[in-house]
């Protein structure tokens, strides 16, 4: 199976399935001389681990990390990082109905095609438990960039029809996990709240939109031509369980402006707006690069669906175990991790353009 890893430089390669023995990742690429603070990525992984909420997934899962290799007495070594995350509280028989049939707009058949088996317990490698691997990497990331002064955060700007109207600028990052729905807009985020405990009591799910601000950016990160950094970045979003669509900058609004409208005007080596969002030619200019990630609803629903077994047969089934009515509030961490890889990566890359 092909495409467990991403990174240029600074690359990670991920392993396990949702309900096996453990998942876990191989980082190679990392400075070495950098102080890893453990607790600090034990906090990453806290912020996206199950049950932490009423509106989650009740899946008790503690997401310990278990570092194996490439950091000696707090520091990196240079050498691959190998760490490890145990499944402790999975319940396969809660899959036992699955065995046979195909999920409506899950991976279930398509892995079927390819492969020709697949894992019916959570999903196997389809899980988005995966995805706590990404969240270690990104919280070792994050130390990295820290000492560069480059600052990465996510928040949920919309569920459903409930959105945010504030620009990011006028938000404090730092209340963000004061929510449980992760918005720091403390009267949009009651509403956004009221909205996904409605929809888990009607038995379905909803999604909703993550926007991520990268800060204190350095000039020159991006390769063109194929690896321009607002590509790379929209590869690492569209590469998260459950993401539909990916903008940055003015987005799609673009469409409807002039280009009298739309240039960012230079003043003293700034522009005097971000329309391109920090973002030109590929390459990074050293504004804010704000993003903005769209995540479906959730496919398991407490509902019954026609759907297909294995033989091609028509039957019925319906949601069991235990699922999160909307994930966006879980996916702030992985969608920073994922910036957080994606950049220091390009930094790496960067260092190797000219000679100074």
């Amino acid at each position: 199976m092909a495409g467990n890893s991403i990174g240029s430089i600074f690359r990670l390669t991920t392993f396990g399935e949702s309900h096996g023995i453990a998942i876990g990742g191989i980082i190679d690429g990392c400075p070495s001389g950098v102080s890893i603070n453990i607790n600090d990525v034990q906090t990453e992984l806290n912020r996206r681990k199950p049950g932490q909420s009423k509106i989650t997934t009740q899946r008790k899962e503690g997401d310990f990390i278990e570092l194996l290799s490439g950091v000696f007495e707090g520091e990196t070594t240079g050498t691959p990082i190998g760490f490890l995350i145990r499944n402790s509280d999975a319940k396969s028989k809660d899959y036992d109905h699955l065995k046979e049939v195909f999920r409506p707009s899950h991976a279930d058949k398509t892995y079927h095609d390819k492969y020709g088996v697949r894992d019916h317990r959570g999903g196997g490698r389809s899980s988005a438990r995966e995805t706590a691997c990404r969240v270690v990497a990104g919280a070792i990331a994050r130390q990295v960039l820290s000492s560069l002064g480059v600052k990465i955060w996510a928040y949920v700007s919309s569920v459903g029809e409930i959105s945010v109207s504030k620009n990011y600028k006028e938000l404090d990052s730092k209340t963000i996990d004061n929510s449980i729905v992760r918005c720091p807009d403390s009267s949009v985020a009651d509403k956004m709240i009221d909205l996904i405990e409605s929809v888990r009591t009607d038995g379905d799910s909803i999604g909703g939109v993550i926007t991520c601000i990268v800060q204190n950016t350095p000039i020159g990160l991006g390769e063109p031509v194929f690896d321009k950094l607002h590509a790379d970045l929209a590869k690492a979003m569209m590469g998260i369980n459950a993401v539909k669509g990916f903008e940055y900058g003015s987005g799609f609004s673009s469409t409807t402006m002039r280009g009298s409208e739309h240039n960012d005007l230079l003043n003293v080596n700034r522009t005097m707006t971000n329309h391109a969002g920090g973002i030109l030619g590929g390459i990074s200019n050293g504004e804010d690069i704000n993003m903005r990630i769209a995540f479906k609803p959730v496919a398991t629903i407490m509902r019954s669906q026609d759907t297909l077994d294995d033989k091609g047969n028509k039957v019925v089934i319906k949601g069991k175990g235990r699922h999160d009515p909307c994930v966006v509030p879980r996916a702030v961490p992985i969608v920073e991790a994922m910036a957080l890889l994606t950049i220091l990566d390009h930094y790496l890359r960067n260092k190797s353009s000219r000679i100074q």
